[in-house]
């Protein structure tokens, strides 16, 4: 038995500036070794540049699914009978929901370079989380996509 197809998919990545700086820390690895010679001078650059782009590949890349009944973002799987509302959030307003009006008892996949946001109620009564902050390209794109499920 497959899990049916996914409603809606989308993968955050890194920016490229944190690529460019990844490769930066490796130059630096490189010439913090310069002194040993230049096969440290190389194997530091290839350690540094390849931790740099492990850190920055596992924490820039998240993604958020709406498939089989369930909300997946990063980590999370929550079932949609689990969600209420959802609320597209532009770019001011998603910076107010990540500061000060944010609840330290939410689940926010939050991703900085991502200006735009969609913020999901939680109605699961047994659920301390009072609701989910995500990070997203395209807020109404993934809103549209929970109340599809949901009416199906």
């Amino acid at each position: 038995m497959q899990p049916s197809a996914p409603h809606y998919e989308e993968r955050l990545t890194a920016p490229r500036s944190w690529w460019l700086i990844a490769a930066l820390v490796g130059v630096a690895g490189g010439l913090i070794l310069l002194p040993f010679g230049p096969p440290a001078l190389l194997g530091g650059l290839i350690a540094a540049t390849a931790v740099a782009a492990v850190v920055v590949s596992s924490y820039g890349s998240a993604r958020i699914r709406v498939v089989a009944g369930s909300l997946v973002a990063g980590d999370a799987r929550i079932p949609l009978s689990a969600l209420g509302e959802a609320e597209v959030l532009d770019a001011e307003e998603a910076r107010a929901w990540r500061s000060y009006k944010a609840d330290t008892r939410a689940f926010m996949l939050l991703r900085s370079y991502v200006p735009t946001a969609l913020r999901v109620e939680v109605t699961d009564p047994a659920d301390p989380t009072p609701y989910l902050y995500l990070s997203t390209r395209d807020p109404k794109a993934l809103a549209a996509a929970l109340a599809a499920v949901r009416a199906a």
